[in-house]
């Protein structure tokens, strides 16, 4: 009964690609703008609000990557941002954490694994687990 809820849940979402596409357009110009005004943690916070995205479309996952990789990529005080980022937020952030490791791009591989063992520490080996488990959310 749960997976044809979530398979509806993904059918309905999938119907509305452009309006995904739209939304993600959206959080990227508040990101943009966020950087522009040196809030990375905040950038970082909207990147991950909504996320995964609640459709297979490889292009919808795609563009939220590019969204999140450009907050994720702009973070420079790796523990600061542990004091500001809500909890809530840890186990979407290590998703993210192993797409940019599965880019093999040193510069992305490098910031990943900085973030990884930080939140790796504050979230313990669950937040992991619950990342590498959860198959239906993925990034």
């Amino acid at each position: 009964m749960a997976s044809s809820a979530a398979a509806a849940a993904y059918l309905d979402a999938d119907e509305n690609l452009e309006a995904i596409i739209s939304r993600i357009e959206q959080k990227s110009r508040k990101i943009e703008t966020l950087l522009k005004q040196s809030k990375p943690v905040e950038a970082l916070k909207t990147a991950l609000e909504g996320s995964p995205l609640k459709t297979r479309d490889e292009r919808c996952k795609s563009a939220n990557w590019i969204v999140v990789h450009r907050a994720m990529m702009a973070i420079r005080d790796v523990d600061g941002m542990f004091n500001s980022l809500d909890p809530e937020y840890y186990d979407i952030l290590m998703k993210y954490l192993y797409r940019g490791l599965s880019t093999g791009d040193r510069p992305t591989c490098d910031q990943c694994l900085k973030i990884h063992e930080k939140l790796t520490e504050k979230a313990g080996l669950g937040c992991i687990l619950r990342s590498l488990a959860d198959t239906v959310n993925t990034v």
